[in-house]
C-alpha cells in the first residue's frame, strides 16, 4: 500500500499536516455541524489547500471519522487502561474519573450535540461517532476486565458485557446533565470523586471477587 492511499483512508502521510487539517476539521464540525462544513472551509481554518486534504482523506466522511477519533483519542487515550495501578478498585475508579471528566468537557458533548442537530446524517454520524469512540473506550475496559477475572480479582465471565455496564455507569451520570447548566458544579472534583468511589462500589458488589486485592 503506498503512502498516498494510506492518507486517503483516514490515516495521513504527513501527520503534523494531517492533525492540523483534522483540528480545523473537528472545529468547524461542532460550530457549524456535520452539513454545513465543507472541504472549503476546512482548508481557509487550516490555511492550507484543499488539494491536500484530498491527498489525506478521500472525502468529508473520512475526515469527520478520524477528526472524531482523534479528538477521542487525546481526552480518553488509546491506552485508557494503561499505566493503572493499585487495587481493582482503584484501578476502577482512576479508569472511571477519566472517562467520566472526558464527557464532561464541552468539547466532546458538542460533537454529541451536533451530530443529534443532524436529522439527515444523524444515523451514518452516529455510526462514526460510536466506532471510533464508545466502542474504543468500551474495548478497553473490556480488556482490562479480563485481566482481573484472569487473576481471580473479580468474576467477570463477560468481559464485554461488563464493559458496557461499566461504561453506561458514568454515560449515565446526573453531572452531564448538570454541565448543561452550571459546569462549575459538574466539574467539582469532590463532586466526581464521590460518584467515581460510588459507581465502582456498585460494580466491584456485582462482580464479586475481592476488588482491593490485585496490588
Amino acid at each position: 500500500m503506498t503512502e498516498n492511499n494510506q492518507g486517503r483512508r483516514g490515516r495521513p502521510a504527513n501527520e503534523a499536516l494531517g492533525q492540523t487539517v483534522v483540528d480545523a476539521a473537528c472545529e468547524l464540525f461542532v460550530e457549524l455541524g456535520f452539513q454545513a462544513t465543507t472541504m472549503d472551509k476546512v482548508a481557509r481554518r487550516a490555511k492550507i489547500s484543499k488539494l491536500s486534504i484530498y491527498r489525506h482523506f478521500e472525502n468529508k466522511e473520512a475526515l469527520f471519522s478520524a477528526a472524531i477519533a482523534a479528538r477521542c483519542h487525546r481526552f480518553a487515550p488509546l491506552a485508557l487502561v494503561e499505566g493503572v495501578a493499585g487495587s481493582a478498585e482503584d484501578q476502577l475508579i482512576a479508569v472511571g474519573s477519566s472517562l467520566l471528566r472526558t464527557l464532561l468537557r464541552p468539547d466532546v458533548s458538542g460533537v454529541e450535540a451536533m451530530i443529534m442537530a443532524d436529522k439527515t446524517n444523524q444515523k451514518s454520524l452516529s455510526k462514526l461517532h460510536y466506532e471510533a469512540g464508545p466502542a474504543h473506550v468500551i474495548a478497553e475496559i473490556a480488556a482490562l476486565l479480563r485481566q482481573l477475572h484472569a487473576k481471580s480479582v473479580l468474576n467477570v465471565p463477560d468481559p464485554l458485557q461488563s464493559a458496557r455496564l461499566f461504561a453506561a455507569l458514568f454515560k449515565g451520570c446526573d453531572l452531564l446533565l448538570i454541565a448543561r447548566f452550571d459546569e462549575a458544579r459538574a466539574n467539582d472534583d469532590n463532586g466526581i470523586e464521590s460518584y467515581c468511589r460510588s459507581a465502582v462500589a456498585m460494580f466491584l458488589a456485582a462482580h464479586g471477587g475481592n476488588g482491593r486485592a490485585g496490588r
